[in-house]
């Protein structure tokens, strides 16, 4: 579960570089047809002055000198466009490169993410399954025990954090893990193996084994 978390986290942060990203491409790339419009308009009046220039139709000095020296500005207008529609194409490069780095990481994440849930999935089955098999495996066992021991495992497991009984194995109690003193083990060597038992230490159940150590 910690490796999914950490998973979907840097997936939201990838998931909003992606959408700055986008944001970036759309108005860059609504800034350059603009700019290609600019540049077509400026352009086109030049081509018509020019035009107007060579067909001979303009005889008046001063028509043809205020032509020529529009064509000169026109010609330093459509530089600057095109300069500017430069920087813009550069712009929106980059962004696109930023945006397919965020989308194939996004895609790497939501494989990571996917065999994650997939792995989570075959492991709750399987305890499921195991639990199952417990649960059937518990039935005939119950009905061997006695009425008021169940109802002090019931009563131990509730305040216990679900664990009521614990094994005795190597002089140490599995339920609180601690090791039981000299004096104790051998209160424990001597009292029948009929009695119920509890651990010292922590009260719960306590089951003696082979392991134990007594």
């Amino acid at each position: 579960m910690a490796v999914l978390a950490e998973l979907r986290a840097e997936r939201e942060a990838v998931h909003a570089r992606s959408v700055q990203a986008q944001t970036k491409v759309a108005d860059l790339t609504a800034d350059q047809t603009k700019a290609d419009r600019e540049v077509a308009s400026v352009r086109a009046r030049r081509d018509r002055d020019q035009t107007r220039l060579d067909s001979g139709q303009v005889t008046n000095p001063k028509d043809l000198q205020n032509i020529q020296h529009e064509i000169v500005a026109l010609d330093r207008r459509i530089a600057s466009l095109e300069d500017d529609e430069l920087e813009v194409m550069e712009e929106l490069e980059g962004a696109q490169s930023e945006l397919a780095v965020a989308t194939d990481a996004l895609a790497s994440l939501d494989a990571r993410i996917a065999d994650e849930l997939a792995g989570l999935e075959v492991a709750t089955a399987e305890l499921d399954a195991s639990a199952e098999a417990l649960r059937a495996e518990r039935g005939p066992t119950v009905e061997r025990v006695s009425e008021p021991l169940l109802q002090l495992y019931a009563k131990v497991r509730e305040s216990h954090g679900g664990v009521g009984a614990a094994a005795l194995r190597h002089k140490r109690c599995e339920g609180c893990r601690l090791e039981i003193n000299g004096a104790d083990l051998r209160e424990i060597a001597a009292t029948p193996s009929d009695q119920v038992l509890r651990c010292p230490e922590c009260n719960r159940i306590l089951v003696r084994t082979g392991e134990s150590g007594l």
